[in-house]
């Protein structure tokens, strides 16, 4: 196939199609007609010799073929933006840029501070939109409508970009007043009552079931090789609540330790590594392909590693 019979346009259209996965919305996104995106559209499966999108019950769904193109295809993109944009410099101290950013309860509650202090320093102008995970999607950053998402992932699509920010142990709080700290052992550990807490991924979240060990997460995964199971009373997607719940002399919180670590001049509550091996995990900030190459992304994302870095 020689390039220069290639319409660069058409890897633009499948890129939004792709992403759409509805010519109308592709179009607009585009700003041209309907029937200039369903020609495009029909080039395209010409091009690569496959339907590309199908009508579906549920829609247009991307074929195999389409979605093995898909993160090509936004790499490429996102390479060509970059190539023609002009070469500007990003002045941090003066800029007034929004970032949209977000971030687990967990990452907001340790991470966030640290970067809100350096931020203030070095671009007090600039405004931080903080979003929670249930208010983002995968398809809001792959757009580049959120600049990132810092949060613990089991798996990312692979057109992303990632970098880890750090890796965190689990800690145990419980009141000053529970008797369990003067025998703090794995029996006395499950015979307590436990508050959960957790809100990993992106997407609105869904309601626990004690019983569903197998989706509680790290702890009882943990436990759950031992063949042990803990007694939850409580279950929260707040970090900050579950702490404030350890001044109850009946219940203990198991948590990531710099979760824990803010608490630690708190003379009402003992904070104690967990009685059995639960393992560490890692903390991961994500952003699109399209910002890869942004010098107002780059200089952020450098402060965020930085800040991390430092915390440790």
């Amino acid at each position: 196939m020689n390039l220069k019979n290639i319409d660069l346009n058409l890897l633009v259209y499948l890129d939004v199609l792709l992403r759409e996965r509805n010519v109308t919305r592709a179009a607009e996104s585009l700003g041209i007609s309907q029937p200039a995106m369903s020609n495009g559209l029909r080039r395209l499966r010409k091009l690569f010799s496959d339907p590309l999108l199908v009508r579906t019950s549920g829609g247009m769904s991307p074929t195999e073929r389409a979605e093995s193109l898909q993160p090509m295809v936004r790499e490429v993109v996102a390479s060509i933006a970059k190539v023609v944009q002009p070469d500007r410099q990003f002045d941090a101290a003066s800029t007034d840029r929004v970032f949209r950013i977000s971030v687990s309860d967990y990452s907001e509650s340790t991470l966030l501070p640290h970067m809100l202090r350096r931020m203030r320093s070095e671009a007090p102008n600039i405004t931080l939109d903080i979003l929670t995970p249930s208010d983002v999607s995968f398809q809001d950053l792959e757009q580049g409508s959120v600049d990132l998402v810092i949060n613990r992932f089991d798996v990312l699509p692979q057109s992303f970009h990632q970098m880890p920010i750090w890796r965190d142990s689990f800690s145990c709080i419980f009141s000053h007043q529970n008797p369990i700290r003067n025998n703090f052992n794995l029996e006395t550990y499950l015979e307590a009552g436990h508050v959960w807490v957790s809100k990993t991924g992106m997407g609105i979240g869904v309601g626990m079931e004690p019983g569903a060990g197998q989706h509680l997460g790290w702890v009882d995964e943990a436990l759950a090789k031992l063949n042990k199971k803990r007694r939850i009373r409580v279950f929260t997607r707040h970090y900050m609540a579950a702490m404030r719940l350890a001044i109850l002399r009946d219940l203990i919180i198991t948590l990531p330790s710099k979760a824990a670590n803010l608490l630690k001049d708190d003379p009402t509550v003992v904070i104690l590594p967990p009685p059995f091996e639960i393992p560490e995990f890692e903390l991961t900030m994500a952003w699109s392909p399209l910002l890869q190459h942004n010098p107002a992304h780059q200089w952020v994302r450098r402060l965020i590693v930085d800040v991390a870095r430092n915390m440790v």
